[in-house]
């Protein structure tokens, strides 16, 4: 498995018809079961990269998202989070709504979840 197992009493994802749903995932490195280290970039892109690892094995990839939710636990970190994104997607891009929040499962400064169309 190249992504986290679930923290809690949930699925890493859920499938509906031609929909799959992937739980929001925190920037964690699947071999270790710790967080990265870095930058909010790079927290950012194994975030992304868990999404991608996940869709992979439902036989799909990054261009099947149709929407990304990211939250931050500090909407300072928005510009830099941006970046990072931008290497993961290509246009069209999907909807996304990003939120600052107060708290997020283990003091993680960014989770992602993300629906894809097969």
């Amino acid at each position: 498995m190249n992504y986290p197992k679930a923290i809690g009493p949930y699925s890493v994802c859920g499938k509906s018809d031609d929909l799959v749903f992937v739980s929001g995932q925190l920037p964690i490195d699947p071999n270790t079961g710790e967080f990265v280290k870095g930058d909010i970039k790079e927290l950012t892109r194994q975030s992304l990269r868990n999404i991608k690892a996940i869709l992979n094995e439902q036989g799909l990839d990054m261009n099947n998202v149709i929407k990304t939710t990211v939250l931050l636990a500090d909407i300072n970190d928005f510009a830099a989070v941006n970046e990072a994104y931008a290497e993961f997607f290509k246009e069209p891009f999907p909807a996304r709504s990003a939120f600052a929040v107060a708290a997020l499962p283990k003091a993680s400064r960014i989770e992602i979840e993300a629906i894809a169309k097969k």
